[in-house]
Formats: C-alpha cells, sequence, structure tokens
C-alpha cells in the first residue's frame, strides 16, 4: 500500500505540470481519441473495490502538446465476466462537480471506461469492433450511450519497473447523463415487457442486436439493457455491453448453446413478433442506411487490425445479404421473431 502511494504521487509530481488550464469541450463532441495517463494497481483496483466501494486515484489529461493537468477521481471495478476473465477490469470512475468544472469531463461526473480484456499484443483490434458497435447503434437511433475513444498511456504500479504502456479504451456515457439529454429518467429493477415499449426504438434496437450477432442481452431481463422513460412516459430500451457479439468476436467470449447456436458468430433474431408491415418498413430503414454503415466502418478502420478489419466487413455484408433476400429475411427474422411467451414462431 505504501509503495503504491509513493509511485502515485511520485507519478503525479513529475506528470502533472499544473492542475488549471484544462482543455475545454465536450466529451462526446468529436471523434478524435482522447490522450490520457493512468496510473494505479491493477490488484489493489480488483482486491478493495466492488459496487459501492471506491479506491482515490487521478487521471492525467493533454490539455495541450506536451502539457498534462490533473484530475482527482475515485474508481472502482465493475461488471461480470469480464472482471472475473480479463485481467484488465471494466472500470467506473466518479469525479467531483468542482474537479471537472471547466474540463473535458464536465458535466459527466461518472463515467464507464472500457479497456483491453488481456496484456497481450492485438486486444486494441478488439475494443476496436467493440467501439464500432457502439457507433453503428448512433447510425440507428438517438437513444444511444454516448461513447469517446482513449488512448491511455498507463502505469500498472504492480510492475516492479513501473514501465509505461499504451492501451486503447473508451468511455460510456453513464445512465443519468442519457436519460438529462431527453429530459427522462432511468427506470431501475423494473420488468418491463417489449410490447410495453416504444416499437420502433425496440425494433430497431432487435435488428441491431441482430446485425452484430449479439445475443447476449435481454430486454424483459434488463440483462445488458437500460429502460428509459421520457416525459411523455413513452419507454425506450437503451443497448450497451457488445464485447460478446459476433462483430466483437473475443477469445473469451462464451455461447449460449440453449439458444441453438454453435458459435457467436451464428445470427439469431432475438427480437420478439410485431406486425410484419412493421418489420418490412425498419427493414428498408436499415437497407437505406447500408452507406452510412459503411462510412462508420471506414471512419474507425484505424483502430481494427487489417485481419479483423477484413473479417468485420465480411461479418456484417452477411447482414445485408439477409435483409436483400426475401427468403433469407422470413427465415431468419420472420419467422424466427419470439412470442410474447418467449417461444419462436415457426
Amino acid at each position: 500500500m505504501k509503495k503504491t502511494f509513493l509511485l502515485s504521487l511520485l507519478f503525479y509530481l513529475f506528470s502533472a505540470i499544473s492542475s488549471f488550464g484544462f482543455q475545454n469541450g465536450k466529451l462526446f463532441k468529436t471523434d478524435d481519441p482522447l490522450p490520457v495517463k493512468m496510473a494505479f494497481s491493477v490488484k489493489e483496483l480488483k482486491k478493495t473495490t466492488n459496487d459501492s466501494t471506491f479506491m482515490d486515484s487521478f487521471i492525467l489529461i493533454e490539455s495541450s502538446p506536451g502539457k498534462w493537468d490533473s484530475i482527482p477521481m475515485e474508481m472502482r471495478t465493475r461488471g461480470n465476466f469480464r472482471l472475473d476473465n480479463c485481467f484488465y477490469p471494466p472500470i467506473r470512475l466518479k469525479f467531483k462537480k468542482k474537479g471537472i468544472d471547466g474540463t473535458v469531463f464536465e458535466k459527466n461526473k461518472s463515467l464507464k471506461l472500457v479497456m483491453p480484456c488481456q496484456k497481450t499484443k492485438g486486444n486494441d483490434s478488439f475494443i476496436g469492433k467493440e467501439f464500432l458497435a457502439y457507433q453503428l447503434l448512433e447510425d440507428i437511433t438517438q437513444y444511444n450511450f454516448e461513447t469517446r475513444l482513449v488512448k491511455i498511456k498507463f502505469i500498472n504500479l504492480d510492475d516492479k519497473k513501473a514501465e509505461e504502456i499504451e492501451l486503447l479504451g473508451f468511455f460510456i456515457q453513464d445512465d443519468d447523463e442519457v436519460a438529462d439529454r431527453f429530459d427522462g429518467k432511468i427506470l431501475e429493477g423494473r420488468k418491463i415487457p417489449p410490447s410495453f415499449m416504444q416499437d420502433s426504438a425496440t425494433v430497431r434496437q432487435d435488428f441491431f442486436q441482430f446485425m452484430i450477432g449479439n445475443t447476449d442481452f435481454s430486454t424483459l431481463f434488463l440483462h445488458n439493457q437500460k429502460v428509459l422513460q421520457l416525459p411523455d412516459e413513452t419507454v425506450i430500451p437503451l443497448a450497451y455491453d457488445f464485447d460478446m457479439s459476433g462483430l466483437v468476436n473475443p477469445p473469451y467470449a462464451q455461447v449460449n448453446t440453449q439458444l441453438g447456436i454453435k458459435s457467436i458468430t451464428d445470427r439469431l433474431y432475438r427480437g420478439f413478433c410485431r406486425d410484419e408491415a412493421f418489420l418490412e418498413m425498419i427493414r428498408q430503414e436499415f437497407l437505406a442506411k447500408e452507406n452510412q454503415f459503411w462510412s462508420t466502418v471506414d471512419r474507425n478502420q484505424a483502430y481494427i487490425s487489417e485481419v479483423d478489419l477484413k473479417a468485420t466487413k465480411s461479418f456484417l455484408s452477411g447482414f445485408f445479404d439477409v435483409l436483400k433476400n426475401d427468403r433469407l429475411f422470413k427465415e431468419k427474422i420472420l419467422q424466427s421473431c419470439r412470442s410474447s411467451d418467449g417461444s419462436v414462431q415457426n
């Protein structure tokens, strides 16, 4: 513990030139990766924090070339599967309002940080693909969690040499900040059948999950889902956490064999049945946005390895093959939707 404190202090003293003059601006209003520096003990973070316990730390922001400004914060682990199976756990950051006024984090007192799962080479590409999934969702609906890539210069204080390494990650907007964007509120702990949610928002999300090959979600049981209630009491699903999708296809992915698929790259439509004409309308919406989706892929290709990019494009092409073919659309979506009791309609 003493070693951790001393190393953190040294990192702070030698890296933070001042505590003023932070770069101003909105965190999610640009696509440029945000350069940051972080130093903490991965072991201590995993051992001492949980859903209700934070540890003190700080993050350094490059306010201008070569100038790094320190912002104090608290941090804790979050999540389940990646927390147990990855070297770098998913993290929640919490800032004090006064500490972020006038900074890039202004109005974002809480953020999720996604880092690579493992230390092995090539893990940044999986982060790039997961970030791409969030960007594709933004092409589909305004009801989403905003994200921002970060290039992290990181020192693991468990490392005796305290060597700085570079990692790719991204911030995810806090639930309450999403709700504030729409003057709404997040409904917690309530099972809301998809039939009670706005039909267009729900079906667009179902098509999106099918597009990225994700079955690791449940609208009814709020698994990798939040529910947003708008001022007029309309209820909207908010999807997140796409690492178990066929689009990302990480080495640690696990498939739910109870769904009748053998691999996470096997697409399965998990949406509930709707009027066929309505599903056809959403189908045409997605087809009309095909070029926009490909532009989004191209815009983010720098963060995905050449091999993974080729696989990503091939995987997404498979989705459009289904939409463009009447027989496949009927088989893969119209006849694979679920009834209100969860059974598949054939």
